[in-house]
């Protein structure tokens, strides 16, 4: 009796021992898992779900598939675990604050109207568990919207501007659309605050092209010009410095920009000793010709027109520089040779500056 008993025992923990293993094949399943990320300006939108089929099955009428007005539960958005959503930084939905984070989503369907749910406790299985007055942080209701049919259940990401993308959940003939908006500026100068703090410091081109963004975006001003001179300067002991004409040019940007004009005619004159190559000399020329400083201009052009001849976007400047000095027939002759310097694709545009030199309407764009 005492053999069949231990011989029951061992057999359970044989049995019991073999339940509890696990193993690391990969198998099919019905509902396969999903993790996709969208970045919107430097904000990482990041949706983890798994996506049901279709199956013939009336899935937006069937309330074992997707249960209506919470009755008895809100629906996971999704199969399996809990649809969850992660944003870097803080965003709105529709228009209301999020803060930065993971979140639970689920839906409750309300006839046409859907209540999309962010909760704080994103790691459920399903919507089973959720508790809707205490786990929700933020509650929005939209309508759907008629989709090209989807077998499988997807998230879009749709009708793209730098701020502001539409997330919608797509199954069978349905949309369920929600906006999400980035503070733009304020997102990507706190991004560029943390990472010039790591590995970046010592690259004098990302302090530069921080520092460039701000300037093209008209915000910030006043820290960019800082990241300017670091970027010529370096940090600590002038580590990692690297004066050159592109971040001077920045820095000459940023001193105009914010009436610094003093300031500005220093760094002037300190970038035309940095530039050395005709790319460089291209580069600060056309900038030196928008804001007005002509015969600074045309005499870096002159020098670097004797140590580069025939180099035909150097003429082409300088022909742009005659035309501002109010010499226009000189301007126009030159345009002939720069013509004839030039690679052929780029004929159309030079003979639309010329025809706007004849009826004296020129000017460099983006200044």
């Amino acid at each position: 009796m005492k053999r069949i008993i231990f011989g029951a025992i061992l057999a359970l923990a044989v049995t019991s021992e073999s339940i509890g293993q696990f193993h690391t094949l990969k198998i099919p399943k019905p509902s396969n898992h999903v993790q996709e990320t969208q970045t919107l300006g430097v904000t990482d939108i990041t949706i983890d779900y798994h996506s049901p089929a279709v199956r013939q099955r009336d899935v937006w009428n069937n309330t074992d598939i997707i249960p209506q007005n919470a009755e008895p539960i809100a629906w996971r958005a999704g199969a399996n675990m809990a649809t969850t959503i992660q944003f870097s930084t803080d965003v709105t939905i529709e228009g209301q604050p999020l803060a930065a984070g993971k979140y639970g989503f689920h839906i409750i369907p309300r006839d046409e109207k859907y209540e999309l749910l962010f909760a704080h406790n994103p790691e459920q299985w399903g919507s089973y568990y959720l508790d809707l007055e205490n786990d929700i942080t933020l509650s929005i209701e939209v309508e759907a919207e008629k989709a090209p049919f989807s077998e499988k259940l997807d998230y879009e990401f749709l009708n793209w501007t730098p701020s502001e993308v539409t997330v919608a959940l797509e199954w069978a003939d349905r949309r369920i659309p929600f906006k999400v908006a980035v503070d733009l500026n304020s997102t990507v100068v706190e991004s560029f605050r943390y990472e010039l703090r790591g590995i970046n410091t010592y690259r004098w081109q990302a302090w530069n092209d921080a520092a460039q963004w701000c300037l093209q975006h008209n915000t910030n001003l006043e820290e960019a010009l800082e990241w300017a001179n670091r970027s010529i300067n370096g940090g600590y002991g002038g580590f990692a410095a690297n004066k050159n004409a592109e971040n001077l040019r920045t820095k000459a940007q940023l001193e105009r920009s914010l009436g610094k004009m003093a300031e500005l005619e220093t760094t002037l004159t300190d970038a035309v000793a940095y530039i050395q190559n005709p790319d460089d000399v291209n580069f600060f020329s056309i900038y030196l010709l928008g804001i007005k400083k002509t015969e600074m201009a045309m005499d870096l052009l002159e020098k670097s027109l004797k140590a580069n001849p025939d180099t035909w976007f150097l003429m082409l400047n300088q022909a742009v520089g005659y035309y501002q000095q109010g010499k226009s027939k000189k301007a126009i002759n030159q345009m002939t040779t720069v013509k004839e310097l030039a690679p052929e694709s780029f004929n159309e545009t030079l003979n639309g500056i010329e025809l706007r030199m004849r009826e004296g309407t020129y000017s460099i764009p983006g200044f």
